[in-house]
């Protein structure tokens, strides 16, 4: 990992940012934590939830309104200012998608906050979102090729590149959805993510560095840790629909901006991403819809092996710190080995045990549990 000979540069406004989203998002939590309570937002204890009492939900606008403010003003300034360079692929068309789209996905999932809508209704507003931001320039153009270090895989524009990336941020957006089962679990991940890929975006590794994608990582991730003082066991207020779509549709798009980090975000989020496929090989080999709640996660495996909710959730932090880790160092093809590694190691623990003689007893089934995991939701 090399970083860029004008990093210094960045670290200021990268420094600024994140404290400033930071402490936003940290202030602006129980101002929304106290509107939702007005408006009865909550979850309620129910079998499969982890909560003893009512929690608030719809958190993620803090998270939201940190971020889109805090990045706004910067690249407001930073047109005048000048204070970290402008990537010339970076298009006010894509400043649109990763503002007003983020605001959007946050608002789309306030709304199921509210109304509790059904899994399709959900998938549909995210596949209108993903089509939304590819109409206004985001797009998977190519990837780097790890097989040929310095060499890319090319995606022909039209179709097939709007296709992967609708398939990519749809795809993102559930894989934060589906791990957001414990107290903090999915914020943190994120902010592991988010951090990664702002130091990425620091290196020679995505075509000679893009300071202004890493400032914007940074201030994604100050917002996620000002929000996790609250949503982290004991959570006073859980991130909702609205955090995880704005999380993964955020997370989706600046993975693609600039040069593609999509390789990178995939070994970073390999723990919701190879968690979500698993489950719904798991799910539909059963023939259930992949949409049905049960308690196959990792981190509900996790528990099952005696684990305590925060010993699962710091678990799972470490998991994927590792993996943020073998990501900076790694290039080519070892990441590409790291990844199949903890694809294979995660279909172990989340669906051969469900086979033959493996069967899991019915006491660890989803409907023994008293006061297991909170429920998932209906992409969950």
């Amino acid at each position: 990992m090399t970083f860029i000979s004008n990093v210094g540069n960045a670290v200021g406004p990268i420094v600024v940012v994140f404290v400033a989203a930071g402490l936003l998002a940290l202030f602006l939590t129980p101002f929304v934590r106290n509107v939702v309570i007005r408006y009865e937002i909550v979850d309620r204890p129910e079998a499969r939830r982890v909560n003893t009492a009512p929690v608030p939900r719809g958190g993620g606008l803090a998270i939201c309104a940190a971020f889109l403010l805090v990045a706004g003003l910067f690249l407001l300034l930073n047109q005048s200012a000048h204070f970290v360079p402008i990537p010339v692929a970076f298009s006010p068309a894509e400043v649109t998608a990763l503002l007003l789209g983020g605001a959007v996905a946050a608002g789309l999932g306030a709304i199921d906050d509210l109304f509790d809508l059904r899994a399709r209704y959900q998938l549909l507003g995210q596949v209108a979102l993903a089509c939304g931001a590819v109409a206004l320039g985001i797009s998977i153009d190519f990837i780097a090729n790890p097989l040929a270090p310095g060499r890319i895989i090319p995606f022909p524009a039209g179709p097939i590149a709007a296709g992967l990336t609708i398939f990519w941020i749809v795809g993102m957006i559930n894989s934060i959805n589906w791990i957001d089962g414990l107290d903090g679990l999915s914020t943190g991940v994120a902010f592991i993510a988010a951090v990664t890929l702002g130091i990425i975006s620091l290196t020679t590794q995505v075509g000679g560095g893009q300071p202004l994608i890493g400032v914007l990582c940074f201030a994604l991730a100050g917002a996620l840790l000002g929000f996790l003082r609250w949503n982290f066991n004991p959570a006073s207020i859980f991130t909702g629909t609205s955090g995880v779509q704005f999380v993964g549709y955020t997370l989706a798009v600046l993975a693609i901006l600039g040069t593609a980090k999509v390789a990178v975000a995939l070994l970073v989020l390999g723990v919701p991403i190879i968690d979500t496929f698993w489950i719904i090989v798991r799910r539909v080999s059963e023939g259930r819809s992949p949409f049905s709640p049960d308690r196959t996660h990792i981190h509900h495996r996790l528990l099952d092996l005696g684990l305590s909710h925060r010993q699962t959730v710091l678990a799972i932090y470490g998991i994927c710190l590792a993996l943020a880790v073998l990501s900076l160092l790694l290039s080519g093809v070892t990441q590409l080995y790291a990844f199949l590694g903890i694809f294979v190691a995660f279909g172990l623990i989340l669906f051969l045990p469900t086979r033959g003689d493996f069967d899991r007893p019915d006491e660890l089934e989803a409907e023994a549990y008293e006061n297991g995991v909170h429920a998932e939701t209906p992409e969950d």
